[in-house]
């Protein structure tokens, strides 16, 4: 908390009424633009807090030298300047919304005969004007719809009304092409262009039920009069207008006149999917990120989102569907958190959209910054173990005693993330006799670690044992005694106690195989992570690779075993002799059945005759 008396003193006075405040920095820069409902109550808050969970927000509070303060009507007053003022200054710890460029609408322009064209430019001389529209690909499909239904002129003629009398204009090659009806030169009247500009306008509004209604009124009265190529011609207008509702059809026709917002983030950026409904059908969509510099409430975020997109996209919706309450009231809106029905779907929708945005912007960071992808697991895993120092250093440890022989153990090592295989170990247990896991770990646990602090080597930060409570236990154990070993006696009392610290500032956890629980040293409850969790597949990564390094190195070893005991007894035969006859005949069994000349074609006859002598000696075990 600062000690600065000029902001004492402005605490002190500031009213318990809705406001935005601004911080100042000694250079005299806004550096936070904040809105309130209890101006008192927000700011003292920044002052009589540790925010020790919040490193950014303590930041911040040791630069403000100053406050000031806006007092406001109401909370939508307040939401407006807060708007403002972080647009037109720009703080450093404000959320900032990263993208800020123009949109495209589309234009009625106001003049004879209108036009309907797209446009960036938004001109104040009575034109109409529809969206702002987020995807221009959006506005060049309603304007294709738009000019195949109602062929609209398309030239840049002043279409003075004495002039198309007088026929002083020529057609252009669009009304050849039957994608103008000829105003021009009279073939459409201005009633009659009046009557589809304003059918143009229904659907800019969304409106498409009335237009689809009144088209199919045409084509029955049409057909009762059997005017059929002109009941055909609405026909095709009207499949137009279904086609277009089809691509973007959510629920029913009911649902009318909605916003909805979803919301996800992460440490550095928030980001919002904003839906406009009409009728059924999304008729805008646009997903948006917002730059976080201080640890932000999330019901603040969307609340500057749900104003902003408002704004910008020109929504007049009544009713809005969130995921949760933002922290905001607006008069005449309604906020609805949906728990199912065709309301809870849209909401999903967007949920989902956001989901892969916030995905696609990760994709994209972490091709350009292949290690960004690591820290952030890292970081994950660290959170989610409630770990002190980030996991770069990780060990897994299993143990493989197949059938009770050859006990071995295996360590792999990750590093940041990754294999580190030129630092993978495999142990044979030496001092335990049969099958007990349990004394296996503790062996195997107790070599490790001796010989990296006696050669001064880092210690992991994360320990996994494959194994659960029993295994666990063990591995606490053992760590909890390696300094009284044999092995740390030539130490001081000084120097043990330095090397225990080391041990004791791993992690150390156990994962069991059944339902992928956690286990904590000292805690018998696990901990279960979610299955799409990244930090549950990098621990079930470790623990994987750990036992393929392990059943390798078992495998090997009975391999060995197998073709000791039957080739390594004869006298004079040696490993090259040895090679020749496993490349040839595969196994011993087959070797045992060879006649003496096959033997000798592979390996001469005097070394034939031992081989062949020594598995036909009657003594021999068959």
């Amino acid at each position: 908390m600062t000690d600065d008396r000029h902001i004492k003193e402005i605490l002190d006075r500031i009213p318990e009424k809705p406001g935005v405040y601004q911080y100042f920095n000694e250079d005299g820069a806004v550096i936070y633009v904040g809105k309130a409902k209890n101006l008192k109550r927000r700011v003292h808050s920044y002052f009589n807090k540790n925010h020790e969970d919040s490193p950014k927000t303590r930041i911040l509070v040791r630069k403000i030298k100053d406050i000031r303060y806006t007092v406001v009507e109401n909370e939508t007053d307040a939401l407006l300047l807060e708007n403002n003022l972080i647009k037109q200054y720009k703080p450093r710890y404000n959320i900032l919304l990263k993208d800020d460029k123009t949109y495209p609408s589309i234009c009625i322009k106001k003049e004879n005969y209108p036009r309907v064209f797209m446009t960036r430019k938004i001109i104040r001389d009575g034109s109409e004007y529809y969206g702002p529209y987020s995807s221009v690909p959006m506005v060049y499909t309603l304007l294709d719809l738009i000019k195949k239904i109602y062929p609209l002129r398309r030239c840049n003629l002043a279409m003075d009304e004495k002039m198309i009398q007088e026929k002083k204009y020529n057609v252009c090659l669009y009304y050849h092409l039957h994608q103008c009806q000829g105003p021009c030169i009279g073939a459409q009247s201005q009633e009659d262009y009046e009557k589809d500009v304003a059918q143009i306008r229904e659907i800019l509004k969304g409106n498409l039920k009335g237009i689809e209604t009144e088209l199919q009124g045409k084509i029955a009265r049409h057909a009762e009069r059997l005017e059929f190529e002109k009941a055909q011609e609405y026909k095709e207008k009207l499949a137009l207008i279904e086609g277009f509702r089809s691509k973007s059809y959510i629920v029913n026709s009911r649902l009318d006149r909605f916003d909805v917002y979803s919301y996800d983030e992460n440490e550095q950026a928030a980001y919002i999917n904003y839906l406009n409904i009409r009728q059924g059908c999304i008729v805008q969509a646009y997903t948006f990120e917002y730059r976080k510099h201080i640890e932000e409430e999330r019901e603040d975020i969307l609340a500057s989102g749900i104003f902003e997109m408002r704004k910008r996209f020109k929504s007049t919706n009544k009713s809005i569907i969130v995921p949760f309450l933002p922290n905001m009231q607006m008069d005449g809106i309604d906020f609805i958190v949906p728990k199912r029905g065709d309301a809870r779907r849209i909401l999903e929708l967007s949920e989902r959209n956001v989901r892969q945005y916030k995905l696609d912007i990760l994709k994209q960071q972490e091709k350009l910054n292949p290690d960004q992808r690591a820290t952030r697991i890292m970081q994950q895993l660290k959170k989610d173990l409630h770990m002190q120092e980030l996991p770069l250093h990780i060990e897994c440890f299993d143990n493989s005693n197949i059938q009770g022989t050859n006990p071995v153990a295996s360590c792999v090592v990750f590093k940041k993330a990754k294999p580190s295989k030129k630092d993978y170990r495999h142990f044979k247990i030496k001092t335990v006799v049969g099958a007990n896991d349990f004394a296996s770990m503790e062996e195997i646990l107790q070599r490790r670690y001796s010989r990296l602090m006696k050669e001064a080597q880092p210690l992991p930060q994360l320990v996994i044992v494959d194994g659960g409570k029993g295994q666990l236990s063990s591995a606490v154990k053992t760590m909890g005694k390696i300094t009284e070993t044999e092995d740390f006696k030539e130490y001081s009392a000084e120097e043990r106690q330095h090397f225990q610290q080391q041990i004791d500032s791993i992690q150390l956890i156990g994962i069991a195989k059944k339902l992928e629980e956690i286990y904590f040293p000292g805690d018998s409850i696990p901990l279960y992570l979610d299955k799409e969790s990244e930090s549950l597949k990098l621990i079930q990564q470790l623990r994987d690779e750990a036992h393929r390094f392990g059943i390798t190195f078992h495998r090997q070893l009975r391999s060995k075993g197998q073709i000791h005991s039957e080739l390594d007894e004869i006298k004079d035969i040696g490993p090259v002799t040895k090679k020749k006859l496993l490349l040839t005949f595969k196994s011993t069994r087959i070797i045992k059945d060879a006649t003496l000349e096959e033997l000798a074609a592979v390996v001469g006859n005097s070394k034939a005759r031992l081989i062949y002598d020594y598995f036909h000696d009657n003594n021999h075990p068959q």
